[in-house]
């Protein structure tokens, strides 16, 4: 007779374990990466490296005196600093984009229990507080080809001259490191979406609804729709449609909740780029997102057939 044996779950176990998904991801976003550093010359490498590594040894370090443990190596670590150099300019001190590794991987990530507990985005909320804090040196940004020392240039978002195809391939325009290539972004996002690595809804439903609410601010004032693509492509709008806004713990988890999510970015996005003093808001608008996400959770989940749910969003 054989006896039956209880486990704790996951009962149904798949072979994209959490490193094998970090990987994916960072995997996803080399072409972006190997872009910046063409564009931008060996400080971009430097850029990367360093904070990929920095990330990693300040979580290490910090598992370690917190006495728990380690999980340098599922590579959300290495993640998380990829993802914030991609959202500093190269010209950035070293010293400064360590202090946003810091914040990212320490305070908004360890402290609050490590990964799968975070509230919000690490390298979203370490690129908030770097350009609250030293936000001319945030701001510095060359076109490439120029000295690293030159004169700060306009990027296409705050008044700078671009082509769309400047946009697309990310030539002969300034900006963070992740936001100079649509193509490349393009490129890994097609990877992570072929693979199922990540859902479609919240990044469609955010450039959607960014694209929607430009072409009703050109009909409203009689722009040119050439403003719509030109809003999709600069900045960090693609990087963070499809790399940040679909984060498996600072995101929701239900498919309505993920399209909610994305009008949500989408329409704060606009409203910061037209009536915010910031011309760039693809952060900011995915920080107030996710602080949001557990609400969003609680009115989108499914109730078990039959229970009626109570006043807020809970079931009776």
């Amino acid at each position: 007779m054989k006896l039956l044996r209880i486990e704790n779950t996951p009962h149904i176990r798949d072979v994209l374990t959490t490193q094998r998904i970090m990987l994916l991801v960072i995997a996803s976003l080399m072409p972006a990466a190997v872009s910046s550093v063409v564009h931008f010359g060996w400080r971009a490498a430097l850029l990367i490296g360093f904070c990929m590594v920095f990330s990693t040894a300040c979580e290490g370090l910090c598992r370690i005196l917190m006495k728990r443990e380690q999980t340098i190596r599922d590579g959300s670590a290495a993640l998380t600093g990829l993802l914030l150099a991609l959202n500093l300019p190269v010209t950035l001190p070293l010293w400064e984009a360590g202090v946003g590794c810091f914040i990212a991987i320490v305070a908004v990530k360890q402290l609050f229990g490590g990964l799968g507990q975070n509230f919000a985005n690490p390298a979203i909320t370490a690129r908030i507080m770097l350009m609250l804090s030293v936000t001319e040196d945030m701001t510095h940004w060359i076109r490439p080809g120029e000295s690293y020392d030159a004169i700060s240039s306009a990027t296409p978002l705050s008044g700078g001259e671009a082509s769309l195809a400047d946009l697309f391939w990310g030539t002969n325009i300034g900006g963070c490191l992740g936001e100079t290539s649509a193509a490349m972004l393009l490129l890994g996002a097609v990877f992570l979406l072929a693979l199922g690595i990540i859902s479609p809804a919240a990044p469609f439903s955010y450039i959607g609804t960014m694209a929607l609410c430009t072409l009703i601010s050109v009909l409203a004032n009689g722009g040119d729709m050439i403003e719509i693509p030109y809003q999709l492509l600069s900045g960090g709008l693609l990087l963070g449609a499809f790399f940040m806004a679909t984060d498996y713990v600072t995101t929701p988890i239900t498919t309505t909740g993920r399209i909610v999510f994305g009008i949500g970015c989408g329409v704060l996005t606009f409203l910061i780029r037209t009536f915010g003093s910031y011309p760039e808001g693809v952060s900011f608008a995915i920080l107030l997102m996710n602080i949001l996400t557990p609400y969003i959770d609680r009115f989108t989940v499914s109730h078990p057939f039959g229970v009626k749910p109570q006043k807020g969003g809970a079931a009776k």
